[in-house]
Parts: structure tokens; C-alpha cells; sequence
């Protein structure tokens, strides 16, 4: 354990980093399998829409890289169009 003042509250912050950090990142990885588990193809799209907005959400507070969340959203979109 911190001794220093100054560690203890690093210590604090961290653990409310990171707890957000890991809501956020769940959030995303639960509107990606929600396209990834859609059975048609209208369901996956809806889903798409919602998981597009949540992707860039995570990357625009700097949770993932940008160039992550666009191929995560290329993958989801190509997987939504090749179901029928």
C-alpha cells in the first residue's frame, strides 16, 4: 500500500480509471455481439447502427484507437451485408 499522500490518491484515480475504462470497453464488445449473433439480416443492421455509435464513442473518449474502431466497424458492416 501507497504511503505517500500523493500515491494514495494515484491509487484512488487509478481504480476509477479503470473501472470506467472497463464499462466502456464492455459496452462496446456487447453491441459488437449483438450484430455478430443477429439471424437476419434487418436485426444485424439495427444492431449495427447502435454498435457504429458506441464504437466511436469508445474511441472518441480514447479507449480504442481510431483505426481500430474504423476496422471494427468495416468488419461489422461486411458482416451484415453478407447475411441474407
Amino acid at each position: 500500500m501507497p504511503t505517500l499522500k500523493s500515491a494514495k490518491k494515484r491509487l484512488r484515480n487509478s481504480f476509477k480509471a479503470q473501472a470506467r475504462n472497463k464499462a466502456i470497453t464492455s459496452r462496446m464488445r456487447t453491441a459488437i455481439k449483438r450484430v455478430r449473433i443477429a439471424e437476419n439480416r434487418e436485426t444485424a443492421e439495427a444492431a449495427l447502427s447502435t454498435a457504429i455509435s458506441v464504437i466511436d464513442s469508445t474511441a472518441r473518449k480514447g479507449r480504442i484507437h481510431r483505426n481500430t474502431a474504423a476496422r471494427y466497424k468495416s468488419r461489422l458492416s461486411h458482416f451484415a451485408r453478407s447475411l441474407d
